[in-house]
């Protein structure tokens, strides 16, 4: 839950360095906001409250369900957290990301000796492999392996009653 104060970011940085003498500076930052639906969020490994080794925070857009958006919301944010996905859909992916590894299927089909026109075909099939495992609404989900997160998704607007849309994603791990 959000706390509304009247001191800054910057104040609390300073105030926690004055608490136990040590040197820190905020490194990034994030935050997600909904029109309607809910923002869900999970810690994994939490020492304290809001405090762990993964953080994650999760958008889902939607006017459904209140109670089944929470339901998702949680189940999403822990996708996030174990599958660590680069973007929401294949469209979201860095091109330069998507470019290199179409280069290294190709050249790893080329080492092979496969004809140009197999390759491309090879390399199409190889990108939605590649998609099933970077891009989460393509990855299979945690809490049932045999469908997607986009299926789970589409199963989760029958309960709720409306479309759900995956809106963004954030996750931190220690140490990145």
């Amino acid at each position: 839950a959000a706390r509304v104060s009247d001191r800054t970011v910057a104040d609390a940085i300073t105030e926690t360095i004055a608490k136990v003498g040590e040197n820190m500076t905020l490194r990034r930052a994030a935050g997600l906001s909904v029109s309607k639906g809910v923002v869900s969020s999970y810690v994994h490994n939490a020492v304290s409250d809001g405090l762990g080794r993964i953080g994650v925070i999760v958008a889902l857009e939607s006017g459904g369900n209140p109670d089944e958006l929470k339901a998702l919301g949680r189940m999403v944010v822990m996708q996030v957290a174990s599958a660590n996905p680069q973007a929401i859909e294949p469209s979201g992916l860095d091109p330069a990301v998507v470019e290199r590894e179409k280069n290294v299927l190709a050249d790893k089909f080329k080492a092979q000796g496969k004809p140009a026109n197999v390759i491309d075909k090879i390399v199409e099939s190889g990108l939605k492999t590649f998609y099933k495992e970077v891009c989460l609404l393509e990855q299979a989900f945690i809490f049932d392996d045999k469908k997607s997160v986009a299926q789970a998704l589409k199963e989760s607007e029958a309960r709720a009653g409306a479309p759900i849309k995956v809106s963004g994603f954030v996750r931190y791990a220690l140490g990145e």
